[in-house]
């Protein structure tokens, strides 16, 4: 018996419709649909309870890889979309990364990972 990988991720939402058509619009992603994104890393980690690392009223953050933030990160812009980004989050080893929060105020980090050598 093998995990192959994640299934999916369920939330609850006060307006799943609304919610879905954000992600579609901004995000690309068919929310609520079959996603077959593209083969790579995915990670899977627990945080302390008192973890500073994404909001403390949320008990999780979607982390979504991206191959190109920089023009993600434009188009989110225009379209009135805060964004957080802060150097200590990018290393060479670990990549690129930004955060914005969805209409719920759902944590949403950005990753860019590193370009393979």
């Amino acid at each position: 018996m093998a995990i192959t990988g994640i299934g999916g991720l369920f939330f609850r939402a006060r307006d799943p419709a609304a919610l879905r058509a954000w992600y579609k619009t901004h995000l690309g992603i068919n929310v609520g649909g079959v996603w077959n994104q593209a083969a790579g890393p995915t990670i899977l980690a627990p945080f302390a309870q008192d973890t500073s690392y994404f909001p403390a009223d949320h008990a999780w953050m979607l982390n979504l890889r991206v191959d190109q933030l920089d023009p993600l990160l434009e188009t989110l812009r225009a379209a009135g979309i805060a964004i957080t980004t802060d150097p200590s989050w990018d290393t060479p080893e670990t990549g690129r990364f930004a955060r914005i929060h969805d209409p719920e105020g759902n944590p949403i980090e950005l990753w860019e990972p590193p370009a393979d050598d």
